[in-house]
Order: C-alpha cells, then structure tokens, then sequence
C-alpha cells in the first residue's frame, strides 16, 4: 500500500506542476475573502478599541492563521471526482484494486495542499510585515495542533466526498456544494471568530463539525484554550470523524450500485 500512495504521490504532484498559473489563480481567489475580514475587522478593532474583547491584533493573529489553517484543512475532492462520475471515467478507477475516493483523490488533494503552501508563503509573509500581529505561538500548542489539523482534514475530506457523491444521483450537486460552502464557511469561524456570533449561533456552531475543523485548531495555535476545552475539542474530532466515515461509507455505496445500474 505505501508503493501506492508514493507512486500516486509522484504523479500528483508532477500534474500540480502542469497548472501552476490556474493554481495560482484559485489560492488569490481562496485568499481574498480572509484577507478582507482581516482588513476590516482590524480597522473596527483599532477605531473602538475593542470589539467584543477582541482587539486588532487579536483579529490579525486569528485571520493570519486562519490562513494557513484553511489550506491545511480543506478539500477540493468535487473539483476532482464530481466530473468522473458526471462523465463516466470513474468506471475506470472502479476496476483498479485500490478505493478511488481513498488513494487517488486524497492524494490529489494532499498534492494540492503542499504546492498551495509553497505559494502562500511569499503572501503570507507580506502580509505580517503589513499589518504585524502579536503571534505568541508555544512549541506544545503547535505540537498539538498537528493531529488537530489532520483530523480536521479527515472530517472535511469525508464530508466533501460524501457530498460529492451525490453526483451519482443528480447533476446539480453544484448548488448543493455552494450551499454547504456557507454554512461551514459561517459555523467554522471563516467569516468572524465565533465569539462574535449571537448566542444561538454559537450554539449551532457547537453542534456542527465545522467549527472543529477551522476555529478550533487556530484557537488552539493561538493558545486560547484550557486543558479541558482541547480534551473536549479533541473528543468531538474523533467522534465527527467517525460519523463523517460513516456517511461516505454509506453515501459510496449506494452510489457505486446506482452507478452501475445506469450502465456507466
């Protein structure tokens, strides 16, 4: 298995290389969106002070993280398998001896991880230089983070596939992936920091998995949390991914049958 996912690493990464410029297009347009809460919330935070105790740097640290959190924990599996089964090619991969979903598309999606961080790097720095945040940042806290993240990129890559496999069953499962993509990005902290939410949203949020995919581990970067809030953040984790495995377990196959039925 490790033979596998070297080899399909190898190709991966060679094919990110073929489309540096569209890349380099998709992470600007991934980018704008924080970068202008960063602005913007930094200037309200330095004109009152203050907003809900949060101050500019504050907003700074949380968005300059934020950054690199995003890209670390999100997933392009629907760019990748949507069109294969909308046009048939995953009839291709199902002959293969290896899960489609669980080697080739997550390996793309890692492959995209590592060129999209390469590329950040330059604006990410620019951007501290610009606006200077306080990162008061511990070995043990970023230590931690790292299986936090991982786990966060495993409920989001199941919950996307998941999701993506509803293409089996109609062709406008666009409009559901837009529809997802604003929940998670208003319960994951993408748009504000939760504590900025009203109280019935935060309450939402906690029932979500979003929030431990995105917030949690920049406030666990961050240092914001207790012993008893990263045990329990932690726990939520394991049990969201677990559930997210189930549905694309589930979602796969039904799908897989449903596929075959209609003779692709």
């Amino acid at each position: 298995m490790f033979e596998i996912f070297r080899r399909l690493w190898a190709l991966n990464w060679a094919e990110q290389w073929q489309y540096r410029a569209n890349l380099l297009m998709y992470l600007l347009f991934w980018l704008v969106s924080p970068i202008v809460y960063l602005a913007v919330w930094t200037t309200v935070a330095q004109s009152q002070g203050s907003v809900n105790g949060l101050t500019a740097n504050d907003f700074a640290a949380y968005y300059m993280v934020l950054l690199v959190v995003d890209i670390l924990t999100s997933q392009i599996t629907i760019h990748v398998l949507a069109p294969e089964i909308q046009n048939g090619n995953l009839s291709n991969r199902l002959l293969l001896p290896v899960h489609p979903v669980l080697t080739q598309v997550l390996v793309n999606n890692i492959a995209f991880k590592a060129l999209n961080l390469i590329a950040l790097a330059p604006i990410w720095l620019a951007l501290y230089l610009l606006f200077r945040p306080a990162l008061n940042l511990s070995a043990l806290h970023l230590a931690l983070a790292v299986p936090a993240l991982i786990l966060a990129f495993g409920i989001l890559f199941l919950l996307g596939s998941a999701l993506t496999l509803v293409a089996f069953w109609t062709t406008r499962v666009w409009a559901l992936w837009n529809f997802y993509s604003a929940v998670f990005m208003l319960f994951a902290g993408h748009f504000v920091p939760l504590a900025l939410l009203p109280p019935v949203l935060q309450t939402i949020a906690k029932a979500l998995p979003f929030s431990y995919t995105l917030h949690f581990p920049i406030q666990l970067i961050l240092g914001k949390l207790g012993p008893q809030e990263m045990a329990l953040n932690f726990g939520m984790q394991f049990v969201w991914l677990a559930l997210a495995y189930v549905i694309f377990r589930v979602t796969w196959r039904a799908g897989v049958r449903q596929f075959s039925a209609v003779g692709a």
